[in-house]
C-alpha cells in the first residue's frame, strides 16, 4: 500500500511541475499581451496530454515484457539517430537534430535516453554473471558508445554526456569490481586536465577534432568570461534574471529581463530563469523540490525493486533526471558552459515530455510491486 501511495505522489508532483512548466512557457513567449495562443504554448499541453497517455500505458505494461524487445528497441534507436544525420531538419542554430513523422517533429536524441537505459539494463540483467570480465565490459561499452557517437555528430553534446553519465550509474548499480572505477579515474583524470588545457589555447591540438567551434567558444566565454561574447551574454542575461527575481519574485508576466527578449530560448534552456524572475528564490525552491522529490522517489523505487532489472531501470531513469535537472541550472547560473539541456517537464519540448512520462510510467509499474521479495538476489 506504502508504493501505491508513493507512486501517487508522483504522479501529483510530475503533474504539478508540469503546469508551472506551461505556465512558464506562457510567460517565456508572452501570450498574455500577443493577442494570440503561442505554437510553444498550445503544443506543450497538447505534449502534456499526449505524455499522460503514455505514462498510463507504460505503467501497466509489464517491464519484463519491454526489456524483452530491448534488441529491436537498440536497433531503433540507431535507425532513428541515422536518420537524423541523412534526412534531419536544420533548427535555428543550423543543427541537425530534428526528423519530420508526418505533422510531427521528434528529437532522436531525447528518446535515446530511455532507450539507452532499457537496452543497457537488460544487456547487464542477461550477462551479470559476467560483468565484471574483460570482454563483456567492451561489449557494453561498444554498444552504448554507438549512440553517443551518433548524437555527437549532430551535434548535441548535452544528450551525449546525459548518456554517458547514464551509463556510468546502471554499470555501478550493475555491480561493476571497484577497481574498474578506480581505474576509470585515474586514466580519465589525466585526460580530462590535457583537454581543459588544449581548450584554452588559442591553436587546439585535438579538441576541435570532435568538438565545434562554437562548443569550444561556450566553454572558453564562461572560462574567462568575454563581456563581448555572444554565448556570456546570454549567461549574464540569465544571471540578472535570477538575480532581479530576489524572494519571492515580480510576479507572473512581469518579468522585465524575459518581457524584454534579453533571455535567449526562454521558453526552453533557459526556462528556469524565467520561473526565477517572476516567482523568485521561493518558486526555485518550488521546482527544484518537486524535481528532488521526483529523483529520490525513482531512487526509492530502485532500491526497494524486487528484481535487479527493475533496479537498473529506476537507476537510470534517476540518473537521466538528476543530470538534466544539474546541466540546465548549472547552464542558466553560470557554473556550466552554455549547453542545450531542457529542464525535465519545465522546459517546451515534446519529445522531451513523452520520454520523461515514460521514464515516470516504468516507474510507477516498479512500485506497483509492494515491497522487495525475501528471495530477491543481493547484488551489491
Amino acid at each position: 500500500m506504502f508504493r501505491k501511495k508513493k507512486a501517487m505522489l508522483l504522479v501529483i508532483a510530475v503533474l504539478l511541475i508540469s503546469i508551472i512548466g506551461i505556465v512558464a512557457i506562457g510567460s517565456a513567449t508572452h501570450i498574455y499581451n500577443s493577442g494570440w495562443t503561442s505554437n510553444e504554448y498550445a503544443s506543450q499541453k497538447m505534449w502534456l496530454l499526449i505524455g499522460i497517455g503514455a505514462m498510463f500505458i507504460f505503467s501497466f505494461i509489464d517491464y519484463e515484457m519491454i526489456c524483452k524487445f530491448h534488441l529491436l528497441i537498440y536497433i531503433l534507436n540507431l535507425i532513428l539517430l541515422i536518420a537524423v544525420i541523412i534526412i534531419g531538419k536544420n533548427d535555428s542554430n543550423s543543427v541537425t537534430r530534428w526528423i519530420s513523422i508526418g505533422p510531427i517533429g521528434i528529437q532522436p536524441s531525447e528518446f535515446a535516453k530511455i532507450f539507452s537505459i532499457i537496452s543497457l539494463s537488460s544487456i547487464i540483467n542477461v550477462k551479470y554473471e559476467k560483468i565484471n570480465r574483460i570482454p563483456t565490459l567492451l561489449f557494453i561499452l561498444v554498444t552504448s558508445l554507438i549512440p553517443v557517437i551518433l548524437i555527437m555528430k549532430e551535434p548535441s553534446l548535452s544528450a551525449s554526456i546525459v548518456i554517458l553519465l547514464i551509463t556510468f550509474i546502471i554499470l555501478f548499480v550493475g555491480c561493476i569490481d571497484y577497481k574498474y572505477i578506480l581505474k576509470t579515474v585515474l586514466y580519465c583524470l589525466p585526460v580530462m586536465l590535457f583537454l581543459f588545457w588544449d581548450t584554452l589555447r588559442e591553436d587546439h591540438l585535438i579538441v576541435n577534432k570532435f568538438l565545434k567551434d562554437y562548443q569550444i567558444d561556450r566553454i572558453t566565454s564562461l572560462i574567462k568570461a568575454d563581456q563581448f561574447s555572444q554565448n556570456f551574454y546570454q549567461t549574464k542575461q540569465s544571471m540578472f534574471a535570477i538575480g532581479s527575481g530576489q524572494i519571492w519574485g515580480k510576479g507572473l508576466y512581469n518579468g522585465t529581463i524575459n518581457r524584454l527578449n534579453y533571455l535567449p530560448e526562454s521558453h526552453n534552456d533557459f526556462i528556469f530563469s524565467v520561473i526565477s524572475e517572476e516567482f523568485g528564490f521561493v518558486g526555485c525552491l518550488v521546482v527544484l523540490g518537486l524535481l528532488f522529490f521526483i529523483i529520490m522517489t525513482c531512487i526509492d523505487t530502485a532500491k526497494h525493486s524486487s528484481s535487479f532489472l527493475g533496479k537498473l531501470l529506476a537507476s537510470g531513469i534517476a540518473g537521466m533526471f538528476a543530470f538534466q535537472t544539474a546541466i540546465n541550472v548549472g547552464v542558466v547560473t553560470g557554473i556550466l558552459p552554455n549547453t542545450g539541456m531542457p529542464l525535465p517537464f519545465v522546459s517546451y519540448g515534446g519529445s522531451s515530455m513523452l520520454v520523461n512520462m515514460i521514464a515516470i510510467g516504468i516507474i510507477i509499474n516498479l512500485n506497483r510491486i509492494s515491497n522487495k521479495s525475501l528471495f530477491s538476489p543481493k547484488r551489491r
